[in-house]
């Protein structure tokens, strides 16, 4: 199967695509707020010698991170589902940083820590040994000080780790999400596909000119 993966859920945004299970390609791009989704998608397409109808399912990170990111690709992978009838599934960005770690040689217990603005964090932990990543501590947004209290004993990783003292930096990556796609056989409807968000959404309704 040819996937299409798609991770803009962080300051570093990537593209990837993989042909049973095997990734062939990835483009990263990094800094600004835009994310030039089309040129990516056409890189790693031309590099890996397929065409846009060869694209047989598409996989998104759903987050935490950054909403817009995560909204675009939600909204380029149900653009592409109408048009060509794809298979969509959406992966945890958390779980993609834990296993760009195992892929880099980190294992043992780690606390992951993602922005989640209002001076918190998103944070879980896993434990990660060459043959899986666990998690341990299910996510959840905490202060800073609830996240150092989480992270005793374990090494902090993730796009805010250089925040905490040796904290190692690891975006999550398209290559990852592809790999972790590929090793699941359910695919997520685009009716359940929305961006892990732990916040309750509050909407305060305008009053109309006029009123007091």
């Amino acid at each position: 199967m040819t996937i299409l993966a798609l991770e803009f859920s962080s300051g570093q945004r990537s593209v990837a695509i993989a042909v049973n299970g095997s990734v062939l390609h990835e483009a990263i791009e990094t800094g600004g707020r835009g994310v030039a989704a089309f040129g990516m998608i056409e890189r790693v397409l031309v590099d890996a010698k397929l065409e846009r109808e060869q694209v047989q399912g598409i996989v998104v990170g759903l987050g935490p991170g950054s909403y817009t990111g995560i909204r675009a690709a939600i909204a380029l992978a149900e653009g592409w589902r109408q048009a060509r009838d794809v298979s969509v599934a959406g992966v945890s960005s958390i779980e993609a940083i834990a296993s760009v770690a195992q892929s880099k040689g980190i294992f043992g217990p780690v606390t992951i820590v993602v922005d989640a603005q209002r001076e918190e964090f998103y944070c879980a932990n896993y434990d990660i040994t060459q043959s899986s990543s666990t998690e341990t501590v299910p996510l959840r947004i905490v202060s800073r000080a609830e996240t150092m209290s989480l992270s005793q004993g374990r090494a902090i990783i993730g796009p805010e780790a250089p925040k905490f003292s040796s904290g190692r930096l690891i975006f999550p990556g398209a290559a990852a999400l592809a790999k972790l796609a590929g090793n699941r056989k359910d695919s997520t409807s685009m009716k359940q596909l929305e961006p892990i968000y732990l916040r309750e959404t509050a909407f305060v309704k305008a009053k109309p000119p006029g009123f007091l």
